[in-house]
């Protein structure tokens, strides 16, 4: 396994507490990346069961593939190249007809973070990309910086990267592309600090940390991404089959929330209604109706896991469900 992809995996024992994996069971992780979710969750399914793992970054693959060929060779493995919001392609390509165990673990994984040349990072100079995968996606980070108007960048630093500066920060691109276009990453840190007063800037982390994520979130449509990937796996998931989502920050976790909300909601109908019309019955059981959060060791030996929030539902039996309605 190549160095960039030792992936230190977030909440592991949550994530197996909660997901329950057992032997003969087909557990997907939507989110592969160097595999260290997927050799524990391959090793309980093992041997009769199957372990799809899903990456649309084709070092991950590879990392993930040989790493479960030498940790897990007893498990039954199938990785898939692509990106979660088109589940319902990737797993008629998988040929399974249900799901066990679901997992999404979000955000950029700690070797595309550290990996200078795919622009993640505001440490590093990098062309300014940011792209999950560049086969599926032409925007750029570049792009976004350089050819949107001031207001919605503004608009995209103030809602996806919840930057309170957004506005002066967005400000000073445009005045300063106007010279020159912005083209590296250490460009980009330059001007932001350029329109964040000094004292804001020697508090609350790296001045540049907001603005990444935001831009990020954009280039690669993760919000949207997003919510199709989980009403697709709710589609797939089998009768009691678990969906575990481990978030990094506010938006994602809300969209979690709403989405496990809206499908376990039952009768829609006015409660005046003598019997129920709208045919509505849920899907899935919130089993969370708060997140868990890493514990204080996680933290101290991770410290990405910080901000990890998880949030788990179960697949309903909705033809069972149904009947009952109806009895």
């Amino acid at each position: 396994m190549t160095a960039e992809y030792r992936h230190v995996p977030v909440m592991l024992a949550e994530v197996l507490a909660e997901l329950d994996p057992q032997p003969g069971e087909v557990v997907c992780d939507c989110t592969l990346g160097g595999a260290g979710h997927s050799v524990e969750l391959a090793r309980r399914v093992a041997p009769d069961g199957l372990s799809l793992g899903i990456d649309q970054d084709d070092m991950a693959l590879a990392a993930a593939r040989e790493r479960l060929s030498r940790e897990v060779p007893e498990a039954s493995v199938r990785t898939l190249k692509g990106n979660f919001g088109d589940l319902d392609e990737l797993l008629v390509e998988a040929e399974v007809p249900g799901v066990d165990c679901f997992l999404f673990d979000l955000g950029v994984s700690s070797p595309q973070l550290d990996i200078p040349e795919r622009g993640f990072s505001y440490h590093e100079d990098a062309p300014l990309d940011m792209r999950m995968s560049s086969g599926n996606n032409t925007l750029t980070a570049a792009e976004v910086v350089n050819t949107y108007n001031e207001a919605d960048l503004a608009r995209i630093l103030r809602v996806y990267g919840d930057e309170r500066f957004a506005s002066r920060i967005a400000r000073r691109i445009v005045e300063t592309r106007a010279k020159r276009p912005i083209e590296t990453t250490l460009q980009l840190v330059e001007v932001i600090k350029a329109a964040i007063p000094a004292a804001a800037r020697r508090t609350g982390g790296h001045p540049a940390r907001r603005t990444f994520q935001a831009l990020r979130i954009e280039v690669n449509h993760e919000l949207d991404v997003l919510d199709r990937g989980l009403r697709a796996a709710a589609r797939w998931a089998n009768p009691g089959g678990r969906i575990c989502v481990i978030s990094y920050h506010s938006l994602e976790d809300r969209i979690v929330k709403h989405v496990f909300s809206e499908l376990a909601q039952g009768c829609t109908c006015p409660p005046d209604l003598p019997v129920c019309v709208c045919g509505h019955v849920p899907a899935l059981r919130v089993r969370t109706r708060k997140p868990l959060v890493a514990s204080d060791e996680e933290v101290a030996a991770n410290p990405r896991s910080r901000s990890a929030l998880m949030r788990v539902a179960v697949r309903l039996d909705v033809t069972r469900t149904k009947a009952s309605q109806m009895t």
